[in-house]
């Protein structure tokens, strides 16, 4: 597939206001800070190391190696295919703005709803994880006990600290998303350096690229496998945030889509390299898989406890980007759907500072993701489902606007970043993952079947629907993206609707 070919576009101010918004943000952001936001929000230190244990039990090294592989090539394609509608459309409101010029507004009401739900889900995990880690260090060093409890409270200052650092204005977030994609390189250099050379024993290449294991309790290797392919598919996740930070990014039609697709197949490499490492440095594979923080057993069976705190600062530290990523990234969906109406006080949720950030919606982003994790006091089954949110509500509201651009066909209108001849079957091809990846992510991953193994995943998503649709008969009416001047695209518009 040949690289897409960029052209001259217009100004950026004029092209956002001809798609209906007066530009309130600022520009202050270039091409490698837009990547770097979706590459922080991806962070492969974050969700490879958080579902490490999780890939043990699933198909094991075979499965985490070659799926990881299969995922993210997978996931190439519908990052392709969302940059080439984003560079139609680079507006804060992302998704869900896509979604409603192509299919209508309670295509745009419903995209948005998963999307932001998702993002908010995402703050939750990410953090919650971060907070779990530091907890584990805590541990090590202190000898401190990492209950529910004390995870939460770290889980408050984690989002206090995130909050602070968006607020502070575009240049701070650029800067630390900039840091946190070398943070991410060097770390992975760093982990997979000292994993290679200072443990006297390695596991085979054979064994780390076929060896397969089932931890699951399901017979079928088939079907276990097919689980398996959920480490990639929750690691790869987040995108998008190039998209929602479109309106601050210099010349964004060409450096969001291009941030989107950069960001996929850095992450892709990156990730590859971190999961062989810490494969080959396994020296008990059941301690392992059992351990509370697995990546952090092999760090202390391999390297010893001063060894593995050092490497935990490193994990902690790409996780906190992450984490201050995706609260960027929520805040900015939040703002553009309170500008269009969309939710409960979107006068207030709308509001910019002097330094162009909306902090009203900062300050929402990370009150919400507290209150989602919450029930973690009582429950770590019931906080899961809860931070499924994130998966199931962004999985689909992805390929939304691409569904809907192939449904258009040829009325639909490319930016300067076009896929050209190959949009259509990358197109169909992405729609086809998604479906199946969502389908995976409902499966049941434990067997026998019970309250605690439950997959919660449908759940959330029929809950994650009927919220969406209950607001929309409640205030729909108040939904109001803008309708372009232009006659073309105005008629466009009424026949899709």
């Amino acid at each position: 597939m040949p690289w897409p070919q960029s052209t001259a576009s217009a100004p950026e101010d004029d092209h956002l206001r001809s798609l209906g918004y007066e530009p309130e943000l600022v520009r202050r952001m270039g091409p490698f800070g837009n990547f770097a936001v979706s590459f922080s929000v991806i962070s492969v230190l974050s969700g490879c190391m958080t579902l490490f244990g999780f890939g043990l039990l699933t198909g094991g090294p075979a499965v985490m190696m070659w799926g990881w592989v299969a995922v993210g090539l997978a996931v190439l394609l519908v990052g392709a295919s969302l940059a080439e509608v984003t560079s139609a459309y680079p507006t804060s409101g992302g998704l869900y703005y896509m979604a409603q010029r192509l299919g209508g507004p309670r295509w745009g009401w419903m995209t948005g709803w998963m999307n932001l739900l998702g993002l908010l889900g995402g703050i939750a995990g990410i953090d919650y994880g971060a907070a779990s880690f530091i907890a584990a260090f805590a541990g090590l060093q202190w000898g401190v006990a990492p209950t529910p409890g004390l995870i939460l409270v770290i889980f408050a200052g984690v989002l206090v600290l995130h909050a602070l650092l968006n607020v502070f204005g575009v240049r701070v977030v650029s800067l630390l998303n900039s840091v946190s994609v070398w943070w991410h390189l060097l770390g992975v250099a760093l982990i997979v350096g000292v994993l290679a050379v200072v443990p006297s024993h390695h596991q085979s290449l054979s064994w780390v690229f076929t060896h397969f294991e089932n931890g699951t309790g399901w017979a079928s290797p088939v079907y276990v496998s097919a689980i398996g392919l959920l480490l990639a598919g929750y690691t790869f996740c987040g995108y998008d945030a190039s998209a929602h930070l479109s309106e601050e990014t210099k010349d964004a039609r060409i450096a969001a889509p291009r941030g989107i697709v950069r960001s996929i197949w850095v992450s892709l490499l990156a990730g590859f390299v971190l999961l062989a490492g810490l494969l080959f440095a396994v020296q008990d594979y059941s301690g392992t898989a059992g351990a509370a923080v697995p990546p952090a057993q092999i760090f202390l069976d391999a390297l010893g406890t001063t060894g593995a705190k050092l490497l935990l600062l490193v994990v902690i530290g790409a996780q906190l980007f992450c984490g201050s990523a995706e609260t960027t990234a929520a805040s900015r969906m939040i703002y553009a759907f309170s500008r269009d109406g969309a939710l409960p006080g979107s006068a207030t949720w709308r509001r910019v500072s002097v330094n162009g950030v909306p902090v009203p919606a900062v300050w929402l982003a990370v009150s919400v993701a507290f209150l989602l994790a919450v029930p973690s006091l009582w429950s770590a089954t019931a906080y899961g489902a809860v931070t499924a949110v994130n998966v199931i509500g962004m999985t689909p509201s992805y390929i939304i606007p691409v569904f809907l651009r192939l449904r258009q066909g040829d009325r639909f209108v490319p930016g300067p970043w076009s896929l050209g001849r190959w949009s259509r079957p990358i197109g169909v091809a992405a729609v086809v993952w998604v479906v199946v990846v969502t389908v995976l992510v409902c499966l049941p991953q434990r067997f026998p079947v019970t309250i605690e193994t439950f997959n919660y995943a449908p759940v959330t998503l029929a809950a994650v629907l009927a919220l969406a649709w209950v607001w929309w008969r409640m205030a729909g009416s108040k939904f109001s993206v803008p309708v372009v001047d232009d006659p073309h695209l105005a008629r466009v518009e009424e026949l899709i609707v």
